[in-house]
């Protein structure tokens, strides 16, 4: 079971819209048909789908089927991901962590394995306390499950109000390696094409480009640089400069770049020649304001994994 309170920035859309955004790996008619049938209430109240949901409501979500997505589990990322986790800041205000791939950072229906702000929550209880979701205690940004790289934690309420009106701002620095298929014409780039809920498939996401005033989804930038060329993969620095839903996978897809490891945004004739147990996807820089105003960039190094691929390739 999990239960979400509403918070003020998120009062007055529909019931089914905002679990949509919470539940990502449901589709909108799905979560319809589980409102319907009482899986989902409102302050343990049955309501309607069109229910719009107010500040202080607490919607509950009692044991909902999620799709599974087709990523196996070797033993050995249940290992890594279960030791303790890598810190590589740790201040009075915050905390900044190198995510393991395969570690979910907060439980979500559907999503199994160990989970990032449990192993904190034990070594740092107050963090119970920050935040305005208690299912998502001090969770500010997120990361994907296969996805590993730098993650920041607060651990005051005041930071995590400045470091969600950073990226509410879009002030943060975020940066991310992607190993993709394919080698890009130009050494630099930008993809542009709007983000919205696949129509197939709610699971995932879909790239819509922009076609006029009845646009589907919502704005999202990504910019991309080429490190390095390796054959038929090309080794990439991405910039989200907007933090939509798998915004860089879904992109870098519909660009004709997909990531390597994904089973998930690729074309489907794609064969996968690489054997990753996950995405070829790390964000290996974040940059922030502290609560001083002063500057602050932290990087987390490729894991041997992913560092073991690039040197196949390159010999």
């Amino acid at each position: 079971m999990l239960k979400i309170t509403v918070t003020i920035d998120e009062a007055g859309q529909r019931l089914d819209k905002f679990l949509a955004s919470h539940l990502q790996e449901q589709s909108r008619s799905q979560l319809q048909k589980h409102i319907k049938a009482g899986d989902i209430t409102v302050n343990e109240k049955n309501v309607a789908v069109h229910y719009v949901i107010k500040s202080g409501d607490i919607v509950t979500i009692r044991d909902i089927a999620a799709h599974n997505l087709p990523y196996p589990t070797p033993a050995t990322t249940l290992q890594k991901a279960a030791m303790p986790l890598d810190i590589i800041a740790d201040t009075d205000n915050y905390l900044v962590v190198n995510k393991p791939a395969g570690m979910i950072v907060h439980q979500a229906p559907g999503e199994h394995g160990p989970i990032m702000i449990d192993v904190l929550l034990k070594k740092y209880p107050a963090i119970a306390k920050i935040g305005e979701d208690p299912s998502r205690p001090g969770i500010v940004h997120r990361l994907d499950k296969e996805v590993s790289g730098v993650i920041a934690v607060p651990k005051t309420q005041g930071m995590f109000d400045h470091l969600k009106s950073q990226f509410k701002a879009r002030t943060v620095r975020k940066e991310y390696f992607a190993l993709v298929y394919g080698t890009p014409q130009q050494p630099e780039g930008e993809i542009s094409f709007n983000i919205d809920r696949s129509e197939t498939a709610g699971y995932k996401m879909a790239a819509v480009p922009a076609t006029g005033s009845g646009d589907r989804g919502k704005r999202a930038v990504t910019e991309f640089e080429v490190i390095e060329r390796l054959g038929n993969y090309t080794l990439l620095n991405v910039k989200p400069r907007t933090g939509r839903t798998h915004q860089i996978r879904v992109h870098l897809n519909a660009y004709g770049l997909p990531i390597v490891g994904d089973l998930v945004y690729k074309p489907k004739k794609l064969k996968q020649s690489i054997q990753l147990h996950r995405i070829f996807l790390h964000a290996h820089r974040l940059g922030f304001n502290d609560l001083a105003g002063s500057w602050h960039d932290y990087e987390a190094p490729l894991s041997p994994e992913l560092n073991a691929v690039l040197q196949a390739l390159r010999s």
